[in-house]
């Protein structure tokens, strides 16, 4: 006997319930974007309150909290090739639920952390822990990624963005809170978190590694020349990162005369804009080209953007604060641009045996930018004014242009035999 069932009230048959249209379609799909959600949160949690943990709770000077977390970041950047090498030989599900669970207990051990050495160690644990986990996820996002990789992609970093949104959002009252147990909540979230993704990953199907082909060599993607000038390209474009947390604010409070509730403005603007459009601007980014394309475009408004922000510091009080969600509205749709690219060229041009080990290298590029990308902005735009916030903005602007034309120059005339690629019939 067949066993039917009604559809919900409020929905019909065949069409799916709007907390449905919200989720991936059932599959592997579901569990990947949700172990991503989760970790995102709590990501959210930790790098919202980190800083004042350390300094308030553990009660370290600054400059030795910075040095830590430098150093986890700078031993991260490499741990991420390794990670995505040993993610594409091993399993991709099995490397990321043990990078999750050794997040877990590295976490963890924050709250045991009362010196100097034991937080470096950590620093440096959960440094390969971040890092491998970028690298040791693109084979499952590349391998689960359906039919339209391209917008699965850009949900899981909506979904990301909304995770990490959130969890600042609980770390706020814990830091308006401002006691020990409040921070130490956050940590344990964070750790929490790390444990609730090796959980949902645990429902995904193995996923069985792409053969090498026969031509291949251990670290194809360090001789990979079209994805060596993707990465750079990223990087350099990826300096823009910065903007809206680290010049924007300095620049409203010091360098504008809008009120300073507009640095909450312009970052809520920003983080709205982003989880709502990611997807659509991602649409049909779905080839090399297309994602030159778009870098093109993301240069252009990442420049416009950059030139209205900076006219707002000569302007009234109002017409500034008008300028400034202007600016970060063309600013955001820039960033928008930029990350379709950048997954496009992360995904696009990687081998598909070596997709961990592609993206560890793509990610050591972003992961260059994020630390260089504070000395360089604010050297430009605080310290040469005017001619250095039009450096910033030829610099975006070069790059969005010189993008397509160079990753298409270096396919053409790459000497190396890309073996992975598809033999024409």
């Amino acid at each position: 006997m067949a066993v039917t069932t009604e559809p919900p009230a409020g929905t019909s048959a065949g069409r799916p319930g709007p907390l449905a249209r919200l989720l991936p379609e059932p599959g592997p799909k579901r569990p990947l974007s949700l172990a991503t959600f989760v970790n995102a949160l709590g990501s959210g949690m930790f790098m919202s309150s980190s800083a004042l943990y350390f300094t308030r709770v553990v009660h370290l000077p600054m400059s030795q909290v910075a040095f830590g977390l430098f150093a986890g970041a700078m031993v991260g950047l490499v741990a991420g090739v390794f990670g995505g090498r040993i993610a594409d030989r091993w399993g991709a599900r099995e490397t990321q639920i043990a990078v999750m669970l050794a997040g877990t207990v590295f976490m963890g051990c924050f709250l045991l952390v009362d010196a100097f050495w034991s937080f470096v160690l950590i620093s440096v644990l959960t440094g390969v822990v971040f890092a491998a986990d970028k690298s040791s996820r693109a084979p499952l996002v590349r391998g689960f990624g359906g039919d339209d990789p391209a917008r699965f992609r850009a949900y899981l970093r909506a979904a990301t963005n909304l995770g990490i949104s959130l969890g600042a959002l609980g770390a706020g009252v814990a830091i308006q809170l401002d006691t020990a147990p409040a921070y130490l909540s956050l940590v344990g979230g964070r750790a929490l978190a790390f444990a609730g993704s090796a959980v949902a990953l645990l429902w995904l199907p193995r996923l069985v590694p792409v053969p090498a082909p026969p031509l291949s060599g251990r670290w194809d993607a360090l001789r990979d020349r079209p994805y060596l000038a993707a990465t750079v390209l990223n990087c350099l474009m990826s300096l823009h990162f910065a903007v809206p947390t680290f010049l924007l604010p300095l620049w409203i409070v010091d360098h504008t005369e809008a009120p300073r509730w507009m640095v909450s403005g312009v970052l809520v603007l920003n983080t709205v804009l982003v989880i709502t459009l990611q997807v659509a601007v991602s649409k049909n980014v779905s080839d090399p080209e297309s994602a030159g394309t778009r870098m093109r475009w993301a240069g252009v408004a990442v420049c416009a953007g950059l030139l209205l922000m900076m006219t707002a510091g000569s302007v009234s009080p109002w017409a500034a604060a008008a300028l400034l969600l202007v600016a970060t509205a063309v600013y955001t749709l820039g960033e928008l641009w930029h990350a379709a690219a950048a997954m496009e060229y992360s995904f696009g041009l990687a081998a598909p045996h070596a997709q961990g080990q592609y993206s560890g290298i793509f990610g050591l590029g972003g992961g260059v930018a994020e630390a260089l990308a504070p000395a360089l902005l604010g050297t430009l735009a605080f310290s040469l004014g005017r001619p250095g916030w039009f450096l910033l903005g030829a610099l975006f602007l070069v790059v969005g242009l010189v993008s397509r034309p160079l990753v298409a120059w270096t396919v053409r005339t790459s000497p190396q035999v890309r073996a992975y690629e598809a033999p024409s019939a």
